[in-house]
């Protein structure tokens, strides 16, 4: 028992980057991405037994951490006190922004939830054939969907 916890421990170490990438492009209340790290590390340790080992580690917790969040922004409450407002998607001024990796995770986060995770899979160097087996989407509908989110990434970014 204790090997597989030494071995969870320092694969989950070697692919924290992952958590933290999901989490920065879905939330963005420093409250919420505590707990979702917290929460994303023990819904992996609960399934780590039924990690087979036919694909990556690294897919397998992009997949739990993905769910984790989704699960998370749906039972999200929709109203949010006003001194919240500030962190939802779309209220803050692209323009203000001078650092142009949070102008990439702005556009990317008014992406739509599934167009999110394949373009941040892909940035992160995923191929469509793994995209495919973490979203449940075809490698075909993968490439097509990439080449749209592209499009219109391009479209976005220039706009900031």
């Amino acid at each position: 028992m204790i090997q597989r916890e030494k071995e969870f421990t320092d694969l989950m170490n070697q692919n924290r980057g992952i958590i933290y990438k999901v989490i920065r492009l879905y939330v963005n209340h420093p409250e919420d991405e505590q707990d979702l790290f917290q929460e994303i590390n023990l819904q992996a340790w609960r399934s780590y037994e039924r990690f087979n080992g036919l694909s990556k580690f690294s897919t397998w917790l992009y997949r739990v951490s993905l769910n984790t969040v989704l699960t998370f922004k749906r039972r999200a409450v929709l109203v949010k006190p006003a001194e919240d407002l500030e962190y939802l998607g779309g209220v803050h001024e692209p323009h203000t922004r001078t650092d142009e990796s949070e102008v990439l995770y702005q556009a990317i986060r008014e992406l739509s939830e599934i167009d999110r995770m394949i373009i941040s899979l892909h940035l992160d160097g995923y191929e469509n054939e793994e995209i495919a087996d973490i979203s449940g989407l075809t490698k075909n509908n993968v490439a097509v969907k990439l080449h749209r989110i592209k499009e219109a990434m391009t479209k976005k970014l220039k706009q900031y």
